[in-house]
This record gives C-alpha cells, sequence and structure tokens, in this order.
C-alpha cells in the first residue's frame, strides 16, 4: 500500500471517533510506523551506495557482481552472481555478498577449491568458472 493511502486511511480511522480503541486506526498508525521505518533505511542507504559498473582487471578472481560457478565432489554444479543485500533473488542464483558462500568466495580464484560453513556442515566446493559479463 501506498503511503498516502494509508494516510488516508488513518485520517478517516481518526475521525471515527476515540482513537485508544479504534482498531483500524492503531492498525494504520503501524502501517504508517512502518513505511516511515524503511523510507528512513533507505534514505541512509542510498548515500552509502556505490555502483559497480566495470569488471575488475583480474577476471579470474572472484570480487563482487562476479558470476560465479562452483562445482561439488558429487560432479553437482551451482551458479551464483554476487550482488548487494538488497538485489539478492534466489531464482536467478543471486546471492548476497554478506551470505557464507559469499564471503567463503571473495578474493578466491578460478580452480580454488573453497569451504563453505553451512547448518549441514563443512562443504566444499571447486570454482570452475568466474565471469563479470552482464
Amino acid at each position: 500500500m501506498l503511503r498516502r493511502e494509508v494516510t488516508a486511511a488513518l485520517t478517516a480511522a481518526a475521525a471515527e471517533g476515540d482513537r485508544s480503541e479504534n482498531a483500524e486506526y492503531i492498525y494504520r498508525k503501524k502501517q504508517l510506523r512502518e513505511i516511515d521505518r524503511r523510507i528512513r533505511y533507505l534514505q541512509k542507504r542510498l548515500d552509502r551506495l556505490r555502483v559497480v559498473d566495470s569488471a575488475p582487471d583480474d577476471r579470474e578472481r572472484v570480487f563482487f557482481g562476479a558470476r560465479v560457478t562452483l562445482e561439488e565432489d558429487s560432479g553437482a554444479s551451482t551458479n551464483y552472481r554476487i550482488v548487494g543485500p538488497d538485489e539478492i533473488d534466489d531464482g536467478e542464483g543471486w546471492i548476497s555478498v554478506d551470505s557464507p558462500v559469499a564471503r567463503a568466495l571473495l578474493g578466491k580464484r578460478l580452480d580454488d577449491e573453497v569451504s563453505v560453513p553451512t547448518p549441514g556442515g563443512l562443504r566444499c566446493f571447486w570454482i570452475i568458472d568466474v565471469s563479470y559479463s552482464e
């Protein structure tokens, strides 16, 4: 719901009378606080964002923005792209730079072995491809 719609609904709920027992008013106030909190968070993030629009000099090393193909002992392979925390998309294989997998990959090179701590125990992968193409 848009902020202006919530504000309009809040105004309508406030006009109904006693606000202390008005469930609609209380709900809309909470909804408005959540929207404002999210706006403040995003405004702070915008000041610190930096666009990465070029590939690094060493294209065999894993950095932010890399597309990485990992292979397990079983031969199964997985593709990931390392992105910012606001861009993650499981369906696309986009993982946060803050995730355990990405943290284990950062700075590694093509053909390196990587150990990733998971809830099921330590898993080992080999980096079989690193690319920076869109």
